[in-house]
């Protein structure tokens, strides 16, 4: 099942709900030392779990930052595509562009965007419309 980001009527498409849990395994696996959330709070619990509110935006933009950057020195073999099962690969394997130099652009949607930037825009929107931003099935 594809997922996205909605805010309002604005919808960011990011591709399957197993790629999107990797991407939040991958930063609680390397950013977090394991411990989901304690880093991060708004990204990897309020939006993990759903939503983010319009009064916790700042702070996700903010977040999201930070990940950036600590994702730009980390490998792609760093990748983690299921924190409960270390075990799993992506269904690619090592098999990825020549393009990709680290984690902080490992993520592509299925539409083929940087999947940070489109992360940065979501929120971005959800400041400028002072709105939630939800993760939801497509």
């Amino acid at each position: 099942m594809a997922v996205g980001f909605k805010v309002k009527f604005c919808w960011y498409e990011i591709g399957s709900a197993d790629f999107l849990h990797s991407f939040f395994s991958t930063v609680a696996f390397n950013l977090e030392n394991e411990n989901w959330g304690s880093r991060f709070p708004i990204i990897m619990n309020e939006l993990y779990q759903g939503e983010i509110g319009p009064k916790d935006i700042d702070n996700a933009l903010e977040e999201l930052s930070v990940i950036k950057k600590e994702l730009q020195v980390l490998s792609p073999q760093k990748v983690v595509w299921d924190i409960e099962d270390l075990s799993k690969q992506p269904p690619w394997g090592n098999d990825i562009s020549e393009d990709i130099t680290d984690l902080s652009n490992y993520f592509v949607t299925s539409d083929g965007n940087d999947f940070l930037t489109v992360f940065f825009h979501a929120l971005e929107k959800a400041k400028e419309k002072n709105a939630s931003m939800k993760i939801k099935p497509m």
